[in-house]
Formats: C-alpha cells, structure tokens, sequence
C-alpha cells in the first residue's frame, strides 16, 4: 500500500543504473514524448526529465547521468553524488528505479547495494533479459528480492515494451513502510565517503564486491551456449585500419543522404516564408508594424524552421548508430586519436556532423561526459565547413579563382574548395589542442566504455530522440534567433533621423524614367535605403578596421547581414549593388562585382580580397543561431561570446595574412 505521508501531490521518481544498462529505454517507455531536456541547477550537466500517470495520479521521472558507482569521477557523475547525500536538495527523490543490466548483473550490483545502504526506496528494474537469455544467463527474481527486503523486482525488455505493466504495479502499490523497516539492517556498513577521501572509498568498495562475489552465485544461473557472430564482426569494426574505413563509409552515405535529401524540404521552408513575407507585405496596410512582421519575424521564424530537416536526419541516423550499438565501436576507434588533441572519442559525432550544420553538431556533444572535452568539442564544432558557407565559397571561387585544371583533370577551382574543408578540419583540430592547454579541468579525461551487445533498433526510441532534438532548436535556441532577426532588421530599417526617407524620395525619383523592371527598381531603392541605415552606418564604420583586409564598407555590410546566416553575404552583395539575378549561378552578380573599382581606379575583387574573404568566412562565427545554441549547450553567455571573439581574431588575422601574401 502507497504510504500518504508523501510531502509531493507528484511523487518524484530518479532513475540510475550503470551506463549500457538500457535506463534511456525504461526512461522512453515510462514517459513517452512527455519529455524535457535541461540542466541540473547551477550545473551545465544534462537533465532528463519527463512525467507519467498511474490511475491518474502524477509521477515525474528524472534520468540521471550513468555511473558505477555513488563515487564520481566526472561532472555527470558528481551530480548523483550530490543529491544522494542531499535529502534536503529540489531533486532528492521519494523512489528511485534502478536498472541493471540482466547480462551484467555482477557489475551493475555495486552501485545498487549502495543505493540500497543510503535507505532510498528502490524499485529494482532488471532490464536487457533477451540479451541475458541470448547468453544463457538465467536470474532468480525471488533470490535479488531475498537479498534487498522491502525492494520490487522486476524484470523488463524496456526496448520493446515487455514489462511495462509490471513495473507500473510496483511503482503504484510500493510499500513505503515495509521498505522503511526493511531497511534497519543494511547490506554493510556504508556511509557515503566525502568524494576527496579515496582511501575510505577504496576500501568500502572492495568490501561490497567481495560481498557481491558470496552472492551472486544464488541469483545467476550461466548456461553454456553456442558462439555467437558478434565477436568476429568486432574483430572486424575495431580493427586498427579496416574500422576507419567503415566507419568513413558510413559517414559517406549518411551525409550524402542528408545533402540529398534535405535540400528539398529546406528549400521548401524557404520559399513558403519568403511567399508569406510577400505575401504579407503585399496585403497589409504599410507601417513599421507591417514591416516588422514580414521583413523580421515571419523571416526569423523561417530562418528557425529551415534547421529542422537536417537536425532531423542527423538525429536520426546517429539514433540509429547508437541504437544497434554500432556507436560505441566508432568512440573506442576515434578515442586513441582524438584525446591526444584536446577531444574525446565521442567528439567525432558532432565534428562531422558540423560539416552539415554546426546546430545538430553543436546538440550532439551531449554524449560526451567529460565538460572540458565536450566544451572543447562545442569551441572547435563551427570550424567545421558547413553547407551554409557553400554559397559563399562558390560565389567567391567563380569570381577570383580560374576555370582551368591543374596537372590535366584536376580543376583549380575544386582545389581551392577542397581546400577550404581541409583548412576547417585541420584548425579546428589545431585550435582543440592548444584549448586543451588553456581551459583547465580538475577532471582527468578518460574513456570507460563498454560495448554494448548489436541489435536492431528500436523505432520508438528514435522518434523520440529525434523529436526531442528537433523541440530543443526549435523552443530554445529559436528565441534566441527570432530576437537577433528582430534587432537586425531594425538596424537594417532605421537610420538616425529622415535619412531613410529622403534617400527613398531621392531613389524614386532615380528609377522613375528607367525601364527596370519592378524587382530591379525596388532592389535598387532597397540598395539605397540599406546604405544610409543604421546598418549601412556601420558598415562604413568599420571600413577603416577591414581595409586591411582588402575589404571595402559594401562587403563590411555582407558581412554584418551574413550573421544572421552566412548565406545571406550572397543576398546582401545583390541588394548593395542592386543586382536582380534570377539565374542559378549568380553571373549578373559576378560580373557587377568584377566591375567594382576603388577611388583610385583598381578593382575591389582581386584574388587577394577574394581569397581572403573566403579564408574569413573558414574561421569567422557568422552564425548567431549557433551562437545560440552554444549559450544552451553550455548554460552561459560566457563561451558563446569567448568563440565569437577567438574565431573573429583568428579569421582577422588570417584574412589579413592571406591578403598580404596574395597582394
């Protein structure tokens, strides 16, 4: 019978158990999409949190970080330490589940006996029983009962739903009382040691093991069983050479998919926004609140929304990876080369994810433990060339570089572009090393991994995990990116007194007697209205800092706008220069940059300007929806702005080299 002196009207529930243990699985299956992502207070460590109903009675269910024990060696890992030995804390439970691997049981006893000792009520949730049957390994459900009194026990496939009755019952009809008396003679003497007296820990440890050696033999039966394929497949993903290059196979064929494939809702997105912010535009009464609505938020919210189908399928695939458990192996083959440089195995994953976007990179450095590894990670992600840069790159390639080969077949301009991928990996791989250096951790990095059996994934699971990620954009970092499009289209709008409205009188009066077409004639107001903004303002205020690069207060401009997306440096330069293009190579655009002299007579794009600008846009952090999620990722202002200003730094200096060395 449930006790009622519970202080809660929702009874709060944590989950623990070893890392491998399925606990994401019974997590999913309990809470279904009733879920949220956070961090645990005062600490950029990830909080999984969702609710439930029994008989119409609330439950909240929080997933804590794995461990192997109440001792921690890692951020994640201190979190659990600190709320068990704090039964005054927010997050301090009413009734923990703990899940134990069925096919691992001796390991993942340690950390339950000491649950257990701590008199927390525990409901035992023994998971993975097919992988376990598969082994030939039989539990005594009575027997672990026999051996934590006052304890539930139950046994589950959590990824396919068996059990999810059973473990119901025992969290709505769990005896409080008979776990409070049960709970008068403990399994050993244990107090929580301070997390610094490693001693005392030792020793504690040691003692609980030897007790789980006695015991384990009444509650595990092992039968022998036929070998299985698993052991040579790993000989074979885990080899020192033919591992890697399985795993840049796969990679292949996932990010070619996403390129393939994303492109058609991506560009879908963009038009139904830009067709609305027309349309908008067309049909209601002009105003500044017109404007606004379709010239900032309409196109703030699409630059929000166009993320969703490479975020999704990114998600996807890597759901999938980790689900069959083929994820594991590809953190063991990366570790030995990756920590040596500042990373982690895990680090992998959200580079080359960035290659397509740094967002869903950036998102994905969640599975890493370790905090100065993953920051680290997050720091070096957006170095990574991603698909917005493309239109940039090509643009500047087929106006300064020449359309010729190099030893036969090799074109120059596939060169160059090639280039500029190879000089993202090897400057983010570079910059990682030497942050290694200056960010300092007292968490010494390692890798405790355990290779979880192969099996096919689990549908519900993916979805959810794709959901999730897709709400975490689109909620969290998407306000952050619809107030950023707000203050840019009102730099872009306004300028200090009428300056706007004369400049638009005067541009009127301007096209009047041309034959332009309407797109060209207001694209040339626009280009008008945009230099005398508060934009345009700055952009030839910071003519004199760019100069030096070779760079003129037009493409100071570009490069302002281009922070909203870097993609939109394209559109800026057309609207500059009033440029109406509706062809797919930008010629027009090309050829009126080719045009463009200075004062005194010599042309702008050079192919040092232009060489330079494309070694900026490698380095710079023109993306604010990334600096955004940086600010999620890491709970903090303070790293988003630190890779703002070491990556701005860092593409300065290297424009400016570029540009004298190529002058």
């Amino acid at each position: 019978m449930t006790s009622t002196n519970l202080i809660y009207s929702t009874v709060k529930i944590a989950l623990f158990g070893n890392p491998n243990t399925g606990k994401s699985s019974v997590f999913n299956m309990l809470t279904g999409l009733r879920q949220q992502v956070g961090n645990f207070p005062g600490v950029t460590v990830e909080k999984k949190s969702g609710s439930f109903k029994i008989a119409e009675k609330e439950y909240t269910l929080t997933d804590f970080p794995g461990t192997y024990s109440i001792y921690p060696r890692t951020k994640d890992e201190e979190v659990v330490y600190r709320v068990l030995t704090d039964s005054t804390s927010n997050e301090f439970p009413e009734l923990a589940l703990v899940v134990l691997n069925a096919s691992q049981l001796k390991r993942n006893l340690l950390l339950c006996s000491q649950l257990y000792d701590l008199k927390i009520p525990l409901v035992i949730v023994v998971n993975m029983s097919d992988i376990a049957q598969r082994k030939g390994i039989s539990i005594d459900i009575e027997k672990l009962e026999e051996l934590f009194p006052g304890c539930s026990v139950v046994s589950t496939n959590a990824r396919i739903g068996i059990g999810k009755d059973r473990l119901l019952e025992a969290i709505s009809t769990f005896d409080f009382e008979q776990n409070k008396a049960n709970h008068n003679s403990k399994i050993s003497n244990f107090e929580p040691a301070n997390i610094d007296e490693l001693t005392k820990q030792v020793s504690e440890t040691k003692e609980r093991n030897s007790w789980i050696d006695k015991v384990i033999p009444s509650i595990q039966k092992n039968e022998e069983t036929k070998p299985t394929s698993q052991s040579t497949l790993d000989r074979i993903l885990v080899h020192w050479f033919w591992s890697y290059l399985i795993f840049i196979g796969i990679l292949l064929v996932i990010f070619q998919f996403i390129y393939a494939f994303a492109s058609y809702p991506m560009d879908a997105i963009d038009l139904t926004f830009l067709n609305l912010s027309n349309y908008l535009q067309e049909t209601l009464p002009e105003g500044v609140f017109s404007n606004l609505l379709s010239q900032g938020i309409v196109p703030g919210i699409g630059g929000v929304v166009i993320f969703i189908p490479q975020i999704a399928l990114l998600f996807f695939f890597i759901s999938i990876l980790e689900e069959t458990g083929y994820l594991s192996r590809v953190v063991f083959i990366m570790d030995r080369i990756m920590r040596p440089l500042g990373l982690n195995g895990k680090s992998v994953v959200p580079l080359m994810s960035s290659v397509a976007c740094a967002i869903p990179g950036v998102m994905s450095t969640r599975t890493i433990s370790d905090w100065r590894e993953r920051l680290i990670t997050i720091l070096v992600a957006p170095l990574m060339s991603c698909s917005a840069r493309i239109p940039v790159y090509t643009l500047l390639i087929a106006l300064v570089i020449p359309d010729e080969t190099v030893v036969g077949f090799f074109n120059l301009r596939g060169i160059v572009l090639f280039s500029l991928y190879v000089l993202g990996l090897v400057s983010a791989l570079v910059i990682a090393f030497i942050l290694k250096k200056i960010i300092r951790s007292k968490e010494k990095g390692f890798l405790v991994l355990e290779m979880p059996e192969f099996k096919s994934p689990r549908w519900q699971n993916v979805w959810i995990t794709v959901f999730e990620k897709v709400r975490i954009f689109v909620w969290d970092a998407g306000k952050i990116i619809l107030a950023i499009s707000i203050i840019l289209w009102m730099l872009a709008s306004f300028g200090p007194g009428d300056a706007i409205e004369k400049v638009e009188k005067d541009s009127n009066a301007q096209v009047a007697n041309k034959s332009w077409s309407e797109d060209e004639k207001n694209q040339f107001i626009a280009s008008a209205k945009l230099e005398k903004s508060y934009m345009g303002i700055m952009g030839k205020t910071l003519e004199p800092l760019i100069e030096p690069l070779g760079y003129d207060w037009k493409i100071g401009v570009s490069l302002l706008t281009s922070f909203a997306a870097r993609e939109v440096f394209v559109g800026s330069l057309a609207t500059i220069y009033s440029v109406h293009d509706t062809s797919d190579d930008n010629t027009l655009l090309i050829n009126r940059l080719k045009m463009e002299k200075r004062v005194d007579g010599t042309p702008i794009y050079t192919l040092a300007t232009g060489c330079s600008l494309l070694v900026f846009y490698v380095f710079a952090m023109q993306c604010m929806s990334t600096l955004a999620v940086v600010k999620r990722e890491t709970n903090s202002w303070k790293w988003p702005l630190f890779q703002l200003a070491f990556m701005g730094v860092l593409a300065y200096s290297m424009s400016f080299l570029t540009f004298m060395l190529l002058s």
